[in-house]
């Protein structure tokens, strides 16, 4: 398809969600995508050439801006590598792959920007963490264009965000989302990522802010650490799905000197963390971390152990497809005769989904909030 045939409507028509979980609940445009491409359209004819978006889901601020601007040489971060690729499926089904390209979140992504627009997170550490880059390395003159539904805002966010800018304002909600406009950049050293030394589990957790948790140790994860020492003691290659902050990796890694350990996440936040824990306690030698969406880099059969604290979630609605395609994953890289180690909330009733998956299923450990089960692969 040509992108002279659409305009910014058309585009948007045509997005979709793979590979990222696709439902009819689930959706690859929302309102809040559009109010943020409205708010921001002056500034973004204005300056065509030096924009910049963050936390874009599957591509509509990026396809949009392109489309409604002229925007050519967009810059874009997306956490999520499910959202990476669906923006690169989806500017292809258009015919617009040519005008933006993938960065990390970093210099060479904000330096000289002038329009930024970002889809708000669900964290406040991922919005700081945000903010102080596009502070740090951004133009002076550059305008901010924060978008979220309001369900979903908080005043916190707008604390966050003067942190890092001398002017935060809201717009006017429309569609049940908001915008908040951030200008007058006004840099700090560095708060992330942030490191925390766990005396429980002897270790020092590293966390940029996508990280889930933080660097502290959430409860579930918790669960699990504490039933390392049961698993099978002759597995040799051990992965950590989904693995956050490495907390999982490197107390198997520690725990087990012989054990070859991977860590994937398809979150970039996380993965930078997990490489910094691992490199914190001396052990980013033992474990190999890779982003990758639900283990799609790992041979078939080819680990004896999975350990994963699944998401109960997806993006902000509470969906198990998520939690359903790592458990397939796991049912696909495990040997025969392997076992997954799962903790998750003991009112999602996992146990038939990972008998699907993986194969029978036992309780290892249950309490009024957690349930760690072991699967052994078929």
């Amino acid at each position: 398809m040509c992108a002279r045939e659409f305009d910014v409507d058309g585009v948007l028509a045509h997005l979709r969600r793979r590979p990222d979980v696709e439902a009819p609940n689930l959706h690859a445009v929302d309102a809040t995508d559009r109010l943020l491409l409205d708010e921001a359209a002056d500034a973004l004819a204005a300056d065509p050439a030096a924009v910049v978006v963050l936390g874009d889901r599957y591509g509509a601020l990026t396809l949009g801006a392109a489309v409604s601007a002229g925007a050519t040489g967009i810059r874009t971060f997306q956490d999520a590598l499910t959202g990476e690729r669906a923006l690169a499926s989806n500017a292809r089904r258009v015919g617009l792959a040519d005008r933006y390209r993938s960065l990390p979140l970093g210099v060479e992504l904000l330096a000289g920007a002038r329009v930024v627009l970002v889809q708000l997170p669900r964290g406040l550490a991922e919005l700081d963490e945000y903010a102080q880059a596009i502070a740090a390395h951004a133009d002076p003159s550059v305008r901010v264009y924060a978008g979220g539904r309001i369900k979903h805002l908080s005043t916190s966010m707008n604390d966050v965000l003067a942190r890092s800018f001398s002017h935060v304002h809201a717009t006017l909600a429309r569609q049940k989302s908001r915008v908040l406009v951030a200008s007058g950049p006004v840099p700090e050293p560095a708060r992330f990522p942030l490191r925390e030394h766990s005396a429980e589990l002897g270790l020092t957790v590293v966390a940029h802010g996508a990280a889930f948790g933080g660097a502290g140790l959430d409860i579930g994860t918790r669960a699990l650490v504490g039933v390392l020492g049961d698993t099978p003691a002759d597995a040799r290659t051990a992965l950590d799905l989904g693995c956050g902050t490495g907390i999982l990796a490197a107390a198997l890694a520690r725990l087990r000197p012989e054990l070859e350990v991977i860590a994937t996440d398809q979150s970039a936040g996380a993965v930078a963390s997990a490489a910094e824990t691992a490199a914190a306690n001396g052990l980013a030698d033992r474990i190999r971390v890779v982003r990758d969406d639900a283990a799609g880099s790992l041979d078939d059969d080819s680990v004896d152990l999975v350990v994963c604290n699944p998401p109960f979630h997806v993006g902000a609605a509470v969906h198990t497809g998520s939690a359903d395609k790592m458990f397939r994953a796991a049912g696909r890289v495990l040997r025969r005769g392997g076992e997954m180690w799962t903790v998750f909330n003991t009112h999602l009733a996992y146990t038939r989904a990972l008998e699907r998956a993986v194969g029978p299923t036992r309780t290892v450990t249950r309490t009024r909030k957690f349930t760690v089960t072991a699967s052994v692969a078929r």
